[in-house]
């Protein structure tokens, strides 16, 4: 059998072992890769592994022999599943691996912004020592109100830890949870997006990107955001309006912002839409690398194996998520 995993960059040593012991000849391709190149590549694949590339409905046409598609990862917006359907190909997602990873992540970038840890950091390396003065003045998470767009586990994982943690107030948005799963996760629930955003301090996205949330803060809802707000993403870039927020920063509308995801990825000091936010003190830039820990690694590693190992033997995949595009497959899947 043959196995072809886009996006080597991301090393995962055990999935390689894992699959190359089976038997299996694995075929490892780059970041990027152009459609017609991966289409070549699958054209006798047996499995296909994914986490960033896409998987249009024409790779999808190009390999007869596929039997099933593992996204490493969570989300599953690059992948062309009505195409996948009709042929029985089940998609699978790895989606439990990393939710107090991510939860972890995203509070680390806001904490480090609200102590003004980019700046200082920035100013002693260059000058050895700095004093207190009012412009390295930093903000407390006690007391403060944190709004999450988004309640599924990792918002409600960033809630326990700047509520019951740190004492900070916590309002969430998210029309698919119920008032009385908030309150037991201690936070509010918001019913009126932009009336939430204009009390935030912080604001945290955890939402899922579809049709519905692709482009969900934009211009106005950046616009109800206090002036000294800071807005921290570790979803989906293109859950914001990036050109919209680019210009908030700059024009020094919000106080500032923590990102780890984007619409175009990589990033680029130079020519990419976000790159004037490079070097600024009041955001950082992180490589999509807040899952990025050994423990999180070895779940991604071992659940994505487990997975692939259903596929090869023929046995229904399970799939644990609850996304509903995962959860229409008829064909060769059971629900965990």
């Amino acid at each position: 059998m043959k196995a072809v995993r886009t996006d080597r960059e991301l090393e995962c040593p055990g999935i390689d072992a894992g699959l190359r012991a089976r038997g299996i000849d694995l075929v490892t391709l780059p970041d990027g890769i152009p459609e017609d190149d991966l289409a070549r590549a699958v054209a006798d694949a047996d499995l296909l592994l994914m986490c960033y590339t896409p998987i249009t409905a024409r790779v999808i046409e190009a390999a007869p022999k596929l039997k099933g598609i593992v996204k490493y990862g969570v989300g599953v917006d690059a992948i062309d599943i009505p195409a996948a359907m009709p042929r029985g190909i089940p998609v699978v997602n790895v989606p439990e691996y990393a939710e107090e990873t991510v939860a972890e992540g995203a509070f680390a970038l806001m904490i480090a912004l609200a102590k003004r840890l980019p700046a200082i950091t920035r100013a002693m390396a260059s000058d050895g020592w700095i004093w207190p003065e009012q412009r390295w003045l930093g903000r407390d998470i006690s007391g403060a109100t944190l709004g999450l767009v988004g309640c599924g586990k990792i918002g409600r994982s960033m809630a326990r830890m700047a509520g019951q943690g740190f004492r900070a107030r916590v309002l969430g948005f998210d029309p698919g949870v119920d008032a009385a799963t908030m309150h037991a996760a201690g936070i509010e629930k918001a019913h009126d997006l932009h009336a939430m955003l204009g009390a935030c301090d912080f604001v945290s996205i955890h939402c899922v990107l579809n049709d519905q949330t692709r482009g969900l803060i934009g211009k106005h809802e950046l616009a109800c955001l206090k002036p000294t707000a800071i807005i921290v993403n570790v979803s989906r870039g293109a859950l914001i309006d990036e050109a919209a927020l680019v210009e908030a920063i700059l024009a020094g509308r919000i106080g500032g912002a923590g990102l780890d995801v984007y619409s175009l990825e990589p990033l680029a000091r130079a020519g990419h839409p976000m790159s004037a936010l490079f070097g600024r003190d009041n955001v950082i830039l992180f490589p999509h690398l807040t899952f990025f820990t050994h423990l999180a690694m070895r779940r991604l590693e071992d659940d994505t194996l487990a997975r692939c190992f259903e596929v090869i033997e023929g046995r229904p995949v399970t799939v644990r998520s609850h996304d509903p595009r995962l959860r229409a497959q008829t064909s060769g899947v059971s629900f965990g």
